[in-house]
């Protein structure tokens, strides 16, 4: 059975903060814009060859600093300056990248989790030393998984140390796929039975209605703390809803996929720069956290021993996935193919040839390439994420 690698990440609270944290985050900061500004001027895109170029300097400008901070420094860096260049061909940025966040990155040699003691011990220039953190209970999950990078954040709420863990996780070989579309207010299921299962999220209610809240409070206040207060009260309302809403997504389309094996969802990492709406639109499917549910599904599928498997999102909702044929608008949602006569919801159809798309790259043959499917009757189950109410089409 083959393995997989999961990766998740967990935070940790510090109880105090101690004295010299301040000068480490301004000192860090310095260093990693020093850098950035080197990789800028000499188009360094290179992690080895950045800190080939700069160690010596670095090292003898702060001797007491561990060296590994150096290294990690030169990792954000090249990272950051590969980023704005990439926007930059994009026409996305302008000027010289800076470095402004109060974060550090942190590798194996720079900190140790003790999570009986509740502890992390912190390399800095004074030696090393050991920080409580306040234990959650989240936390207890971790405790066979591989400890990996960190990185050491300050925020208004306190100073946080975020440890990425890693598991090798069997995942079993698929016997079927769960085609799954996913859509700004709805996820529609095509099952390997011939049914379709369509979730209403409410999405975009939830979204349209925090972001009306938060233009409410910008016209009214146009500058001052209680503004911003605001503002990032009403901003996290909506990721702490939007995450439980995901959560509780995700377990449901694991939850029914489990007994065939396997997942499909579109690869949507371009989407954004395929986006030609109207102005409004742009907006919602811009602030619309596609990629966040899809990374959800996946790391719950694995840690099931569920495969997912990404297929290419060109014209799924647009090819008949009987015959193959190009589909025309019939009504409001509904499409019809106007060579085999077959008519069914745009999202029902995309989830349908994802699922077959999955298949074809696992080698099975499937229409429009194998024999014509029958064109029985078909059944979707409308489900409200939260069991609001249930019924069938």
């Amino acid at each position: 059975m083959p393995s997989e690698t999961i990766k998740l990440t967990a935070k940790f609270k510090l109880k105090t903060i101690p004295d010299g944290l301040d000068k480490l985050f301004s000192t860090y900061r310095g260093i990693v814009n020093f850098l950035i500004t080197y990789a800028f001027e000499n188009n360094v895109t290179s992690f080895y060859r950045l800190k080939k170029e700069t160690y010596k300097g670095l090292r003898k400008e702060y001797p007491e600093l561990p060296s590994h901070y150096l290294y990690t420094a030169c990792q954000m860096a090249t990272a950051i300056f590969k980023g704005y260049r990439k926007r930059k061909r994009k026409g996305k940025a302008k000027g010289k990248p800076v470095f402004k966040k109060e974060v550090i990155m942190l590798d194996d040699h720079l900190f140790k989790l003790d999570s009986e003691n509740k502890t992390i011990k912190l390399s800095t220039p004074n030696g090393r030393i050991s920080l409580e953190f306040c234990p959650a209970k989240y936390h207890e999950k971790f405790k066979d998984w591989k400890v990996g990078q960190a990185w050491l954040v300050r925020t208004p709420k306190g100073v946080f140390v975020n440890v990425v863990f890693s598991k090798e996780v069997k995942v079993r070989e698929p016997s079927a796929f769960v085609g799954v579309d996913l859509n700004e207010n709805n996820v529609t299921l095509s099952l390997p039975n011939g049914e379709f299962v369509q979730i209403i999220t409410h999405e975009r209610e939830i979204r349209t209605g925090y972001y009306v809240k938060r233009r409410r409070i910008q016209r009214k206040l146009r500058t001052g703390r209680k503004r911003k207060e605001l503002l990032e009260k009403y901003g996290e309302r909506e990721r702490n809803r939007l995450n439980d809403l995901y959560h509780k997504l995700a377990n449901k389309i694991v939850k029914l996929a489990e007994k065939y094996g396997g997942i499909a969802l579109e690869d949507l990492t371009e989407i954004r720069d395929s986006i030609k709406y109207s102005a409004e639109m742009n907006g919602r499917l811009h602030r619309w956290s596609f990629r966040k549910l899809q990374s959800i599904i996946e790391y719950k599928a694995k840690l099931r021993g569920v495969r997912v498997v990404f297929v290419n999102p060109a014209h799924t909702s647009s090819l008949c996935p009987v015959c193959g044929g190009k589909l025309s608008p019939n009504g409001h949602r509904i499409l019809k193919c106007l060579n085999c006569r077959f008519e069914a919801d745009r999202d029902v159809v995309g989830s349908w040839n994802i699922r077959l798309r999955a298949l074809r790259m696992w080698g099975v043959p499937v229409p429009p390439e194998g024999q014509p499917m029958k064109m029985g009757g078909w059944k979707v189950s409308r489900n409200d994420v939260y069991g609001l109410y249930t019924s069938y089409g």
